[in-house]
């Protein structure tokens, strides 16, 4: 009897045949994408198919991550990875790690080369991104005059903005010739921002298509344009799915060419909401400030109650007369004082007063030259000498200075 084993063992089993096998360890499958579904976790799940069978596959998150392009339900995709067996269901599966289009290798070689050259010289570096204004004035579209995202952006600025004012750079946006004139537009935009009205952003659109479609934005001339506007810009090209060389470049990048618009401005019905939170915040700044100041304004007037100006007032009114009585009381007093010191002087004055000493009969005897004769040895015979007294002056002869003198 053949010896039974475990569904798991089974499983197990198979696994390892899987991963000895050198071709399953590593190889690339060509088929049509179909139940592509991205999970909450990030991870891909999906199938591959021909005419002639299914394979279901699997794409980490971190894998995703690194592609600048993913495939939609019916892409034909070349897939890289291994072939393994996921022993819970029992099924086996191809686990992917790279894609890229099918037929379009040489495109997508050239796309990570000049993707990785430029990384290197410092173009895609997140410190030289420049933020966008909150609100602009005036921007610059970059892009085909014709084009429907063009008029997807007008739709979308009109509505979010309008009062921003919008000028159009036209250019080409496929073809040959399209990245020539693409590096045109971008340098006469900034030309035009520094010489006459400036640009507050610019916006770099296409619509979807084919990565041949894109290919002018894969431009390294387009890339080191962008590298060097002086006016920030948004790139919106191709769909949410599509990544091209200008996008890594620019310092915004948009998914699609409305969500570029949509970028670039504020939304107005959120500008009122904001402008209207802001006049309630006033409102109630103000009221409480009136609050206040009616509140102080109050409590001075209660104080000015309590402090009663007018008695106050009467107070000190009364308090000004009684200074100004005790003041003139005090220089009255002082006067008098110098009153009598000045009497006391003036009879001092009168008591030593030449004129009183004569009165009581003395008299004062001068000589010619005015001298006062104060004793007989001063005067000599014959001399004549004046004679002072309270009835008069006259003068007498000396007859003889020792004993008397006459007239």
């Amino acid at each position: 009897m053949t010896q039974s084993v475990t569904v798991s063992s089974l499983n197990l089993y198979i696994t390892q045949l899987f991963e000895r096998d050198e071709l399953l360890r590593d190889l690339w499958i060509i088929g049509e994408v179909s139940n592509w579904k991205r999970a909450a976790s990030g991870h891909v799940y999906f199938s591959l198919k021909d005419s002639g069978a299914t394979l279901n596959a699997v794409m980490w998150k971190n894998h995703t991550f690194a592609h600048t392009w993913l495939p939609q339900e019916g892409d034909q995709i070349i897939a890289h990875g291994y072939v393994g067996v996921y022993p819970e269901r029992g099924q086996y599966q191809l686990y992917v790690n790279r894609i890229q289009p099918a037929g379009r290798g040489q495109l997508y070689a050239e796309f990570e080369a000049l993707k990785t050259r430029l990384a290197a010289a410092g173009l895609f570096d997140a410190a030289r991104k420049r933020a966008l204004p909150p609100q602009p004035q005036r921007i610059g579209i970059i892009t085909s005059a014709t084009a429907a995202a063009l008029r997807d952006i007008l739709r979308v600025l009109m509505m979010r903005w309008p009062l921003v004012q919008v000028l159009l750079f036209p250019t080409l946006v496929q073809g040959s010739e399209a990245p020539t004139q693409l590096v045109v537009a971008l340098r006469a935009a900034n030309h035009y921002s520094a010489t006459i009205d400036r640009l507050d952003t610019l916006i770099l659109a296409r619509g979807g298509g084919s990565i041949e479609d894109l290919w002018a934005f894969n431009d390294e001339r387009v890339a080191y344009a962008i590298f060097e506007s002086a006016c920030p810009v948004v790139t919106g090209i191709g769909h949410e799915t599509d990544f091209t060389i200008a996008d890594f470049v620019a310092d915004v990048r948009a998914p699609t060419p409305s969500a570029a618009a949509a970028a670039v401005t504020p939304d107005r019905t959120e500008a009122l909401d904001q402008l209207a939170n802001r006049q309630q915040s006033l409102t109630r700044w103000i009221n409480q400030k009136l609050q206040q100041e009616e509140q102080r304004l109050t409590h001075i007037q209660l104080r000015l109650q309590r402090a009663a100006p007018d008695r106050q007032l009467d107070l000190r009114r009364q308090q000004l007369d009684d200074r100004v009585r005790q003041f003139n009381y005090i220089i009255q007093r002082k006067l008098e004082r110098w009153q009598d010191r000045t009497n006391l002087a003036h009879a001092r004055l009168a008591a030593l007063s030449p004129i009183n000493v004569m009165r009581r009969g003395y008299s004062i005897v001068q000589r010619a030259d005015h001298t006062v004769v104060t004793t007989p040895t001063m005067i000599a015979p014959d001399e004549i000498l004046h004679v002072h007294s309270s009835g008069g002056s006259y003068h007498v002869r000396v007859h003889d200075p020792l004993h008397d003198a006459t007239l």
